[in-house]
């Protein structure tokens, strides 16, 4: 850590998730102690002996708590504070209405009212590029939450990072397993500068010392060009020798997916989550996870930032060489 930077005691909200890991592991390698939230009976390390704290495998301390009970994230932020700042990296995982809800906003308002109780001065929150456009249940959630962040007093740096190399790996086993690409339309409706796991958590540990990231809201994405899902497609055959093959799938079709869905929901309740996820993928499959120009009513490559240095198709090299696995959820494309 350079000399004008002082390590923080940092209390980090989803640390176990994908970008929760690779943000505990960029702040400890910056000299920042880690204090890592978990869910009650997660882990089962034991305490070390001289430690008042059990660690998690990254040596991390762990705070068990129910981030669902404000009275539970009140005490554990009292009982292993005083942090200098609270980063949550904690998104719902399947973006239904009722999950985001919880997660995206409310165990966030848990944890915010926490920390202005108890005095914690700075709150870096990962939030997500596409609530500049909001359509969808969980873009309202997190909206609601940056909103409330943003007027709580606290010194705030919220980060919307834009597509995760996850959300956008999906097709490579198609492509190896000599299936065709999907596309949406041609291919070109969307663009994104998707940014690494790794990248994304150096940007996130460099916003707490950061004074030019001070009560700001930030986009960010890896280095450019923004790509379209065609050119990762061409991409993926190329570098496989193998000839290029497209499935495209009309995005009218997704349309009358999404309604049908929709109106069946109204006498069967549980297809309206099916629906909402319909309308979840339509919105990642027309909208470009890029800054958006309300003037020019467009999205911005040029507007989008850069940070890092990892790339979407290095990451896509060491899949097909097999030296790197992308374990896929069905949260991997919400954060984006």
């Amino acid at each position: 850590m350079s000399g004008s930077q002082k390590p923080q005691r940092v209390l980090l909200f989803g640390a176990s998730g994908t970008i929760g890991t690779a943000v505990q592991s960029a702040l400890q390698n910056t000299g920042h102690e880690v204090v890592a939230s978990t869910r009650p009976g997660q882990f089962k390390a034991p305490i070390p002996p001289g430690s008042a704290m059990a660690r998690n495998e990254m040596g991390a301390a762990q705070c068990p708590v129910d981030v669902l009970d404000p009275a539970s994230v009140a005490m554990a932020i009292e009982q292993f504070g005083p942090f200098d700042a609270v980063v949550s990296c904690m998104a719902s995982r399947t973006g239904m209405p009722h999950d985001a809800w919880l997660i995206d906003h409310d165990a966030h308002m848990n944890v915010l009212l926490a920390a202005q109780a108890a005095g914690v001065p700075k709150f870096v929150l990962l939030s997500a590029i596409c609530v500049q456009k909001p359509r969808l249940q969980f873009q309202f959630a997190k909206l609601a939450f940056e909103n409330a962040l943003k007027a709580s007093g606290l010194a705030y740096t919220i980060v919307r990072p834009t597509a995760y190399f996850k959300s956008l790996s999906g097709q490579v086993a198609r492509v190896l397993a000599g299936k065709p690409y999907l596309l949406f339309g041609d291919g070109r409706l969307t663009a994104c500068k998707p940014i690494s796991d790794s990248d994304l958590a150096a940007f996130m540990v460099k916003c707490l010392s950061d004074p030019e990231s001070l009560n700001k809201l930030l986009p960010v994405g890896g280095p450019g060009p923004a790509v379209t899902p065609l050119e990762q497609g061409e991409y993926l055959f190329e570098a496989l020798g193998a000839r290029p093959r497209y499935k495209r799938v009309p995005v009218r079709l997704m349309d009358g997916i999404a309604g049908g869905l929709a109106l069946a929901g109204t006498v069967v309740p549980k297809l309206s989550d099916k629906a909402e996820f319909a309308r979840i993928g339509r919105y990642y499959a027309t909208e470009s996870m890029l800054v958006w120009d309300p003037e020019q009513k467009r999205y911005d490559a040029s507007q989008t930032p850069e940070f890092g240095s990892d790339t979407l198709f290095t990451h896509y090299d060491a899949l097909l060489a097999g030296t790197e696995v992308t374990a896929l959820g069905d949260h991997s494309v919400f954060g984006s």
